[in-house]
């Protein structure tokens, strides 16, 4: 027996990661008995990468994801990966509504029209907790704190969490979203997230090449690498509904770091690049990710084996 997998947002990053984790082996799907990908099937704008379009096993769709989900075959296991980062959701209202929010009911709405419900992973965000301005300091987040979004974003998040739980509660889905923390180091290019920098103060420098922290040295933050990003998107495909529980939003594991110790760390890896990264705080950018949590006790994710990274030297060495 075989399974099939839809991933929405495939040829992004974290979706790319994740089809090759998937490719690689049997998938277990919502604790049922590990299984061969008979099709997996990646949707976003672009195509994905050429090893990952040439495998048999892998259907493209390329397009407005609200324009192909009719073209989508029935799927044991949904990924909805795609969406508009944070910073230019902040900045096009319009957009991002439209798309973190319309386009994933949309798929939720496909995900109910299947004659089986799928388990149904969709990837939220730590920007669905914020410090208001109006009340005491955040603190530690743990698995009982009431989200409070400062920012589009993080609001479009939210509801798409609330959508989640209201699929699953009806029936439509086996559903679970997972809260991401900033994912650093990503390769490439930076992005529009307000949390960009976080992996290009080391990403460039690597490379030899100049980086700005639009943010203040010690501003905590809460990152998490891409390997422990992608185990806590693979558990919560993985979990049986019993393990999961009836809470489908999950907090995944943080390292709290500052961009100073971020680029200390680096400095340590390779010697000089911290004299690569210059500092000068952007208002907006400092506002944003200043609103994020960066403390996080998570309980939940440890009872499902998910641990934080321990060193941020480790994940410079790990990039590098």
């Amino acid at each position: 027996m075989s399974v099939r997998v839809v991933v929405t947002g495939g040829s992004g990053f974290l979706g790319s990661a994740l089809i090759r984790r998937l490719l690689g082996g049997p998938v277990s799907v919502g604790g049922a008995a590990p299984a061969d990908i008979g099709e997996l099937v990646s949707v976003d704008l672009v195509a994905p990468a050429d090893d990952i379009a040439r495998d048999s096993r892998v259907s493209v769709v390329v397009g407005e994801l609200g324009d192909m989900l009719d073209r989508l075959p029935a799927a044991d296991l949904v990924f909805h990966l795609a969406g508009v980062v944070s910073g230019a959701a902040e900045a096009d209202f319009d957009l991002g509504y439209r798309t973190n929010l319309d386009q994933t009911r949309a798929v939720l709405e496909y995900g109910r029209a299947l004659a089986e419900p799928p388990v149904f992973v969709f990837t939220s965000s730590l920007a669905v907790f914020g410090s208001d301005p109006a009340l005491a300091p955040l603190g530690v987040v743990d698995d009982d704190t009431l989200p409070r979004p400062q920012t589009s974003y993080g609001v479009q998040k939210f509801i798409g969490e609330q959508l989640v739980a209201d699929y699953t509660r009806k029936g439509f889905v086996r559903g679970r979203s997972v809260r991401l923390m900033t994912v650093s180091v990503r390769p490439g290019k930076p992005n529009a997230a307000a949390s960009s920098f976080l992996s290009g103060i080391i990403r460039e420098p690597l490379a030899g090449q100049r980086a700005v922290c639009p943010v203040a040295a010690d501003t905590p933050v809460a990152v998490s690498s891409p390997r422990r990003t992608l185990d806590g998107i693979l558990c919560a495909a993985t979990a049986d509904d019993a393990v999961w529980g009836s809470r489908t939003a999950l907090n995944l594991p943080a390292l709290t770091t500052t961009p100073r110790d971020m680029v200390a760390a680096l400095e340590r890896v390779s010697e000089g690049a911290a004299g690569l990264v210059d500092w000068a705080v952007d208002p907006v950018v400092a506002r944003i990710v200043g609103s994020w949590p960066a403390r996080f006790d998570t309980p939940r994710a440890r009872a499902l084996g998910l641990e934080p990274e321990t060193s941020f030297e480790d994940i410079v060495r790990t990039y590098r």
